[in-house]
């Protein structure tokens, strides 16, 4: 199975693993809410701990099956925005512990979260402007200043872990052994609490937060739907599965 979730000591584990990379298709983007939601709504769970095995935590979106079926657009919007919006309306804590790369729907899924627990080998990315696809920028916000954001986003540049954490998005930066371990014992603080506080707290920070990051992102997906009307957004899909490198223009 390429997402798993299992329940132990009040912390529901969803590992993503889908190789090379993690990078996931439509149909993959549209199981992962129901997943997540039930994790959150099961009464022995105080805590959702996400995490992935392979290469690295998450590699967004599969460009391949986007190059082919540029058809798919709406539904692989669709799965990214329910993903993202059942992590922030879990009725629980969600970690997220990360290595190596976290690009595309990776920052969705982690600016989604409550906390992020970082590998120090691991960083943060959004080359949609060279992959011919707009998105994302709503979630890194919520983890970044707004001129980091825009500098990341226009370069398609990468944050590492260390300058994150400097900047607030990351809890801790442990090395890659430690990860998991690390991940399990700071949900177990979060899981040993009341439930029905944890449940009252999310809904009272989510309330408090002055902007709509789901309403936000709905906005980026309109704009990503009209880049890929345009003939440079194919031409970037080709040029990144035939050679893995950006189009030049």
């Amino acid at each position: 199975m390429p997402i798993t979730c299992t329940i132990k000591d009040k912390i529901a584990e969803i590992v993503f693993d889908v190789p090379p990379v993690n990078a996931f298709d439509s149909e993959t983007w549209m199981s992962l809410p129901a997943i997540i939601t039930e994790a959150s709504r099961n009464p022995d769970v105080n805590c959702v701990l996400i995490r992935a095995e392979g290469k690295g935590f998450c590699g967004g979106v599969d460009i391949k099956e986007m190059q082919a079926h540029p058809e798919r657009i709406t539904l692989l919007n669709r799965g990214n925005y329910l993903t993202f919006k059942a992590i922030r309306d879990a009725e629980v804590p969600v970690v997220s512990a990360v290595h190596k790369f976290v690009i595309g729907g990776g920052i969705g899924v982690c600016g989604a979260s409550d906390t992020i627990i970082a590998a120090d080998d691991a960083y943060f990315s959004l080359p949609e402007v060279d992959r011919g696809a707009m998105g994302g920028a709503s979630h890194l916000s919520r983890m970044l200043p707004l001129h980091k954001v825009r500098a990341a986003f226009f370069t398609g540049g990468t944050v590492p872990a260390e300058e994150a954490y400097r900047l607030g998005a990351v809890e801790k930066v442990v090395p890659r052994a430690e990860l998991e371990s690390t991940a399990r014992e700071f949900c177990a603080i979060i899981a040993s609490k009341s439930r029905k506080a944890l449940v009252i707290a999310k809904e009272a920070l989510n309330g408090l937060e002055e902007r709509d990051v789901d309403r936000g992102y709905r906005w980026e997906q309109g704009f990503t739907l009209e880049m890929y009307m345009h003939e440079d957004s194919q031409k970037s899909r080709d040029e990144f599965v035939e050679t893995g490198k950006a189009a030049k223009f």
